[in-house]
């Protein structure tokens, strides 16, 4: 076994969207990172499935797998990790509050570490001050919580601004998590 290049965070909370989650854990488990899944406890959280079917007008939502939580929010030491990723979902809406997740966001923006963002995981960046005068993609219907927190809403598939990389939805994966990837190994001298 190939030792870690560094340790990620994956932030999650239930009602987590299933694929938003797992497509960048195994992937960066692919690229010799360990992924660190951290939420409000350290337990089991239930994922969901999140689509806009033909004909609908709001997003369906389905039960998906679960996840166990390695790590509690209020027990991350953010020095010790190379790079967060925030999965999108339901739960941003619902951790966005919590005091030591604001505390360890702005400190992946302070100190210029590769830090991604999907689908509603735009929401807890928004919360912590981190958008203001960033461009980032994310889901169509949380543009205004982008915008009303100074953030600027592109359209694409992948939107890289400085160490933010993000993509709208999951349909987004194989655009974005590539160049947050190579941001990664830029952040700790690894190359491919």
């Amino acid at each position: 076994m190939q030792p870690s290049r560094g340790k990620v965070l994956i932030i999650v909370g239930d009602a987590t969207e299933t694929v938003d989650t797992l497509y960048p854990y195994y992937r960066l488990i692919e690229g010799g990172y360990q992924p660190v899944v951290a939420a409000p406890e350290k337990r089991r959280y239930q994922m969901v499935l999140h689509e806009v079917k033909p004909g609908w007008t709001i997003t369906k939502e389905w039960e998906g797998y679960s996840i166990q939580a390695d790590i509690a929010f209020a027990d991350i030491k953010p020095e010790e990790y190379v790079g967060i990723f925030f999965s999108g979902g339901r739960a941003p809406e619902y951790i966005r509050e919590d005091e030591a997740l604001l505390r360890l966001t702005r400190h992946f923006f302070e100190q210029n570490k590769p830090v991604a963002s999907v689908c509603h995981g735009v929401e807890i960046p928004a919360r912590a001050g981190c958008v203001r005068g960033r461009k980032m993609a994310t889901v169509a219907k949380c543009q205004f919580d982008l915008e009303v927190c100074g953030g600027t809403y592109v359209n694409e598939p992948c939107v890289i601004d400085g160490n933010l990389v993000s993509g709208r939805t999951y349909h987004d994966h194989g655009h974005y998590m590539g160049a947050w990837m190579r941001l990664l190994d830029q952040a700790t001298g690894n190359s491919r």
